[in-house]
């Protein structure tokens, strides 16, 4: 496999990319202390605030985006501190394993182990165990969803809090949704580009991916079954304004189904969840972009939530596009809008 990757290049690509996002090593913060530990085999950064703290503090575990592909504990230090600071909590940013080396469930694993350790030793960071939240965005909200429904049942560990989910991607089984057909040429993710990391992450290379762009790997069946959630139908009409056609159903092919099947699974694509998990989830807060392909996977999740009596708190960037939040002070370039959801995303913290 890796040659196959060499030989479309993908290798170096891939390379060069997390080359380009891995982020400058900041230097001390004198309002934090910072520490690279590892949570059962996983590497992880933890940040608590220096300040004399009343009670425990909550706790906050974050996994980052990047397509499961790119993305760094480095990308997101400033992103990570900022939470800590603001919102006066300890933040445990998770190093996973990244495609296409390691293919799902590495990255998923690896969350879900460092979220378990963190849950068995709040004392040891003097975290409140009833105020634990995931947090993550994009790729990281994938795998925040997928930790917080595999959680939902268990009685041996804490209960989280809450999971905030900042435009997560959340399914691959329709990527023609009407934010896929708005905003497929929108940087910083472009809609091939969304199926080429869900197919690296599945299974390290992204053969058919054009037959997964137009649809012809579910069965009709199953897509009739998961239509009740995945569907144009489920998204206000407001965001159906500009740009949506409906699109002739593809011919399913039965060979791309077969490299693909793993994707009806809950924690690859947490959409597809059954409702008796969904209905156990914790208080969620879920962010979402205009322009943006993954938007309305964000917008099905908070509509199954809303009907399973989950209650959701939803933050609409009318300007933002994918990826916003990773930009917060990157390199000088600051969007005001990316601090907007990134300050919502305090409010909601405090509120816990």
């Amino acid at each position: 496999q890796g040659r196959i990757l060499e030989k479309t290049g993908l290798c170096s690509q891939i390379t060069f990319g997390r080359y380009v996002r891995q982020g400058r090593k900041l230097g001390l913060d004198p309002k934090l202390f910072i520490q690279d530990l590892q949570f059962n085999e996983v590497p992880v950064r933890v940040y608590q605030p220096k300040a004399t703290s009343d009670g425990r503090r909550r706790g906050i575990l974050f996994f980052h985006g990047g397509g499961w592909v790119f993305g760094s504990l480095d990308t997101y230090e400033k992103v990570c501190r900022y939470l800590s600071k603001e919102s006066d909590s300890v933040v445990v940013s998770v190093q996973y394993r990244l495609a296409p080396e390691h293919k799902y469930p590495a990255a998923y694993e690896d969350c879900l182990n460092a979220t378990q350790y963190f849950l068995q030793n709040l004392e040891l960071y003097g975290v409140d165990p009833a105020r634990v939240t995931v947090c993550g965005d994009s790729a990281g909200g994938n795998l925040a969803a997928a930790v917080s429904q595999t959680l939902a049942g268990r009685s041996d560990l804490p209960k989280l809090r809450a999971q905030i989910l900042l435009y997560p991607g959340l399914q691959a089984l329709d990527f023609n949704l009407p934010s896929y057909q708005q905003n497929r040429g929108v940087p910083l993710l472009f809609r091939e580009r969304a199926a080429f990391f869900a197919l690296l992450y599945l299974n390290g290379d992204a053969l058919h991916m054009q037959e997964v762009l137009e649809g012809s790997h579910i069965p009709p069946d199953m897509r009739l079954k998961y239509r009740k959630w995945v569907s144009p139908d489920n998204i206000p009409e407001k965001f159906k304004v500009r740009g949506v056609r409906p699109l002739r159903p593809t011919d399913f092919i039965a060979e791309v189904y077969e490299t693909v099947k793993r994707f009806c699974e809950p924690n690859l694509c947490p959409l597809l969840a059954e409702d008796s998990v969904v209905h156990q989830l914790p208080e969620s807060f879920i962010l979402t972009c205009e322009y943006d392909v993954l938007r309305d996977d964000g917008l099905l999740y908070k509509k199954r939530l809303e009907d399973n009596g989950v209650r959701v708190t939803w933050y609409h960037l009318e300007d933002g596009f994918h990826g916003i939040i990773s930009l917060f002070d990157y390199c000088g370039f600051s969007f005001p809008s990316g601090k907007r959801g990134l300050d919502s995303v305090v409010n909601f913290l405090k509120s816990l």
